[in-house]
């Protein structure tokens, strides 16, 4: 097991349990407790946890989303999508990160990546390592109190249900940025009508984050290729990239590669 993979697994017992223990760590990821220890004190040194005397306790509101939203944010599908989505984003990038489950692993992947072997290459001349755009609560929370990222939250009317601000509010300060790469989160990709989602107030501020970025990522699990959703967010050819995981159908790939669009599997 990887340090990042031993990192994503600490902060999935983190945010169900709320505390840590070293002994009990150790066991459930088949390592020592030396290795948890400095696991944690680097996780700590990165503020994403408390260290305690034999652990560690919760920091942060990423700790407080309702349990519903935590534990499915932890699926291995999720973090490997997530993992493989910030090795797609440079040191200086401006970056539009929608709410949901996946975006917020990418918004985790990209603090360990700051955080992990070879930062020090990655660290920008001058300036933070990444500039984040987001309408979503928790990942401007998670990100905001560390120095590594500028991030810039859009305001509007926020949903309780996913954390994500709305409305013109939301619109009106997405329109007047302009992002490298746009990250999104979504419901439903249809080779006939697009990518899409459940709400129209959010699909409208998704495709504002599509149409102001350079490059357009989709990042969703394998579950959501083939299915419709209530509101439509733009078409396949405004999309460069989709990373999903292993279960995505041959003829579905195939079809969106002949589309013109990069299909990529973990």
């Amino acid at each position: 097991m990887s340090k990042q993979e031993r990192w994503s697994k600490l902060l999935e017992l983190l945010a169900v349990e709320g505390k840590l223990d070293v002994e009990e760590a150790a066991e459930e990821l088949t390592v020592s407790p030396a290795t948890i220890r400095r696991d944690l004190d680097e996780l700590a040194g990165q503020q994403l946890l408390v260290r305690t005397r034999g652990g560690a306790v919760a920091q942060g509101v990423s700790y407080e989303l309702p349990l519903r939203y935590k534990s499915a944010r932890r699926a291995s599908e999720k973090q490997r999508i997530a993992h493989a989505v910030a090795d797609l984003l440079g040191v200086g990038d401006v970056i539009g990160l929608n709410g949901g489950t996946t975006t917020t692993e990418v918004a985790r992947a990209l603090v360990l990546r700051t955080g992990g072997p070879g930062a020090e290459r990655r660290q920008s001349a001058s300036g933070p390592h990444y500039t984040v755009v987001t309408n979503a609560l928790n990942i401007a929370g998670e990100l905001a109190v560390r120095p590594q990222f500028k991030i810039v939250a859009t305001g509007g009317v926020a949903r309780p249900q996913t954390f994500e601000l709305v409305g013109p509010l939301t619109e009106g300060v997405l329109r007047q940025v302009v992002l490298d790469v746009a990250v999104l989160g979504v419901d439903g990709v249809d080779p006939d009508f697009g990518v899409m989602t459940h709400h129209e107030d959010e699909a409208s501020v998704s495709r504002l984050f599509a149409e102001r970025a350079r490059k357009v990522i989709l990042a969703t699990d394998s579950t959501k290729m083939g299915k419709r959703a209530f509101a439509r967010i733009c078409g396949l050819d405004r999309i460069d990239v989709i990373v999903t995981d292993s279960g995505i159908a041959p003829d579905v790939a195939s079809s969106l590669a002949d589309s013109g669009i990069e299909v990529i599997t973990v």
